[in-house]
C-alpha cells in the first residue's frame, strides 16, 4: 500500500486549485520597457526621472503580476509594493543622484553613465558582512558559488539562478545583478559542491539561493538537484530553497509550462528522505492576499515540503507592528512558519530603508505580542553581520547603565550562540558596527583581539 509521500504526484495535486486568473503569462518590465506599463502614465515626470536615474545604479525589474495584482496604483507613490519594486529618488544620496541625472540630461554615452554608476556602487558597501570570507576551498580550488559561514549550513548560488522574477529595491545582494562580476557568487556545476559536502560531515543543511533558484526551468534546476540526491549523502538532512517566487510569481507553482514538473522534482526531494524547506520571502501582508499565492502554498505543502517565511524590517514598507502581526497570522493560517525578522543590512539602500535598532526592537516586540504562540516561531530583529546572526533581545538598565541586550542566533564560532552580551545604548544605532561594548569593555567577546 502506497503512503502519501510515495504516491504519484498527479494523484496528490489537483488542478481544481487553479482559478481562471491563475492562467497568467509572465512579462517583465525593466528600464527598457517600463513606460509600456499603462499605470505608469499616472506617475509625475519627477517620479519617472527617479526610476530612470536610480535604475542606472541599482537593479530594476518588476513584472505583470506585481503591477496588476499587488500594487495599489490609487495609493502611488506611497504604496508599499510600489516602493518595494520601483526605484525611489532618495535611494541615492543627493550628490549621487545629481551625478547620474546630469549625465542623462546631457545625453552622455552609455559607457560614461556606466562608469559613473559603478563608482557610486563601490561607495555603497557592495560586499557586506565579509561575505568573501565565507567562500570555502576544496582540494585547492575555491568554490566561488558557495558560502560556508556556519558549521552546519552551506549556501549554494547556482549560476543559472542569478536573477529574480522581480527585484526588491532593498536587496542586499544587488551587486549580483549589476555587472559587478568580480564579487559575484555563482557556480555552474555541482561536482565540487557534492565532494565538499561529502568531506564535511558537520554539514546538515544545503541552501539554494541567488538571485532566485525558482527562475530556472525545471530541467535546469534538476541538473543541480539530481547529482545531490544521487550522491546520497547521509549527513545531509535538509535542502532549503530561498525564493521570492511565492510573493512575485506564484504561477511558477501553478500554470508555468513546467510547473507540474517542478513540483514533481520537489516531491522527489521529499521522497528521497531529505527534508525540504522553502524559505519564502514575504515583505508585506498584501503579498499573502491573492488566491494564486494561497493555491501555490497549498500545492507546495502537499508534496511534503514546509514553508518558512522571512523578511527584513523596512522603513516605508513594513515599519508598523500591525503589518507584521497581520502577515505572521496570515502565514500561520496558510500553514507557513514565521522564521526571521531581519535588520536591513549595511549596504546599498540601507540609509533609505533602515530603522534604528531601538525602533526595530519595539516593532518586533509589539507585533510579537499580538499573535498566538504558533506565530512566535519568528526570531528577530536579527542582524546578519560578519561574526554571525545577532539578535536584539531588548533594552535594559544594568548598574545604572542603559544597554542593548544581544545574543548570537548563529555564529562563525558555534560556541558564541546563545550567549547574552551587552552594548552601550545608542538611540541612533542601526547596525552592529554602530555599537560599542558596555561597562567600559574595550571590545566585544567575539572580536579577534579578545
Amino acid at each position: 500500500m502506497q503512503t502519501f509521500f510515495e504516491s504519484p504526484l498527479s494523484s496528490v495535486l489537483s488542478r481544481d486549485y487553479l482559478t481562471p486568473k491563475s492562467f497568467a503569462h509572465y512579462k517583465s518590465f525593466t528600464l527598457r520597457n517600463f513606460r509600456q506599463i499603462p499605470q505608469v502614465n499616472r506617475l509625475s515626470s519627477g517620479q519617472i526621472e527617479a526610476i530612470e536615474v536610480v535604475g542606472r545604479v541599482f537593479p530594476f525589474k518588476t513584472n505583470s503580476y506585481v503591477v496588476n495584482e499587488l500594487i495599489d496604483w490609487e495609493n502611488v507613490p506611497d504604496d508599499p509594493i510600489f516602493i518595494l519594486n520601483f526605484p525611489q529618488k532618495d535611494m541615492l544620496k543627493p550628490d549621487q543622484y545629481e551625478a547620474i541625472a546630469n549625465l542623462l540630461k546631457r545625453k552622455a554615452d552609455k559607457e560614461e553613465i556606466d562608469q559613473a554608476a559603478m563608482k557610486i556602487r563601490w561607495e555603497l558597501n557592495p560586499h557586506p558582512a565579509g561575505q568573501e570570507n565565507n567562500i570555502p576551498s576544496h582540494n585547492g580550488l575555491k568554490l566561488k558559488g558557495s558560502q560556508h559561514k556556519y558549521r552546519e549550513t552551506i549556501l549554494f548560488f547556482p549560476s543559472h539562478g542569478q536573477t529574480c522574477h522581480a527585484y526588491c529595491t532593498f536587496c542586499f545582494r544587488w551587486p549580483q545583478f549589476v555587472g559587478m562580476n568580480d564579487i559575484k557568487f555563482a557556480m555552474r556545476e555541482t561536482r565540487l559542491l557534492v565532494s565538499y559536502i561529502q568531506d564535511h560531515p558537520e554539514i546538515t543543511d544545503l541552501i539554494f539561493t541567488g538571485g532566485d533558484p525558482m527562475v530556472m526551468s525545471t530541467k535546469l534546476f534538476a541538473t543541480y538537484i539530481n547529482p545531490i540526491l544521487k550522491a546520497n549523502i547521509r549527513h545531509l538532512k535538509t535542502i532549503r530553497i530561498g525564493t521570492k517566487a511565492l510573493g512575485y510569481w506564484p504561477y511558477r507553482f501553478l500554470t508555468d509550462d513546467d510547473s507540474e514538473e517542478l513540483l514533481d522534482l520537489l516531491n522527489k526531494i521529499t521522497r528521497s528522505g531529505k527534508h525540504l524547506s522553502i524559505m519564502a520571502h514575504f515583505n508585506h501582508p498584501r503579498e499573502m492576499e491573492p488566491e494564486a499565492v494561497k493555491n501555490a502554498i497549498r500545492r507546495i505543502r502537499e508534496i511534503g515540503a514546509e514553508i518558512r517565511t522571512q523578511s527584513p524590517l523596512l522603513k516605508h514598507i513594513n515599519d508598523q507592528p500591525e503589518l507584521w502581526s497581520k502577515m505572521w497570522q496570515a502565514q500561520v493560517e496558510l500553514g507557513c512558519i514565521p522564521y526571521y525578522m531581519f535588520v536591513v543590512r549595511d549596504t546599498g539602500t540601507h540609509h533609505y530603508f533602515g530603522v534604528t535598532l531601538e525602533e526595530a526592537w519595539n516593532i518586533f516586540r509589539k507585533s510579537y505580542q499580538k499573535v498566538s504562540g504558533l506565530a512566535r516561531t519568528v526570531r528577530g530583529p536579527s542582524m546578519s553581520a560578519h561574526p554571525g546572526k545577532i539578535q536584539v533581545l531588548g533594552i535594559s538598565e544594568i548598574n545604572g547603565e542603559k544597554v542593548f541586550v544581544l545574543q548570537f542566533l548563529q555564529g562563525r564560532n558555534p560556541d558564541w550562540v546563545g550567549k547574552p552580551f551587552f552594548a552601550r545604548y545608542d538611540k541612533n544605532a542601526k547596525w552592529v558596527s554602530d555599537l560599542q561594548p558596555a561597562f567600559k569593555d574595550d571590545h566585544f567577546f567575539y572580536e579577534e583581539n579578545h
